[in-house]
């Protein structure tokens, strides 16, 4: 009973005295005008909020995060392929791969991912 008394005690010890200890370090901080204006990936969040937004570089982002994704998808196939080779998992594993390849055309040919324009 002892013991677990003491458990208590120290269990609420240690983070009471991590609280106080991050309070104490808060206010040591040197705040000024730079230090306690936000930041927001160089913007100037004063001024004006709806900024235009480039849509041909979020579509762009979409892509590279579909196809990120499929190939996540694609790392575990040579394992696969190591420890049990069969026709299906074969068949699979083409299948994925024509799929990919329709969608990177079929991307390519609406100029999605064409960088230069």
């Amino acid at each position: 009973m002892l013991i677990m008394t003491i458990i208590f005690i120290v269990s609420l010890m240690i983070p009471t005295l991590v609280f106080s200890l991050s309070l104490l370090l808060f206010h040591r901080m040197n705040l000024d005008r730079n230090k306690m204006s936000p930041f927001e990936c160089g913007f100037d969040p004063n001024n004006q909020a709806r900024l235009p937004f480039s849509t041909r570089f979020f579509l762009l982002a979409i892509i590279f995060i579909v196809f990120d994704i499929e190939v996540v998808l694609l790392m575990p196939f040579p394992i696969l392929m190591a420890t049990s080779l069969s026709f299906q998992h074969i068949m699979i594993f083409l299948l994925f791969l024509l799929i990919l390849l329709l969608g990177l055309i079929h991307e390519w040919n609406e100029g999605s991912i064409n960088w230069l324009s």
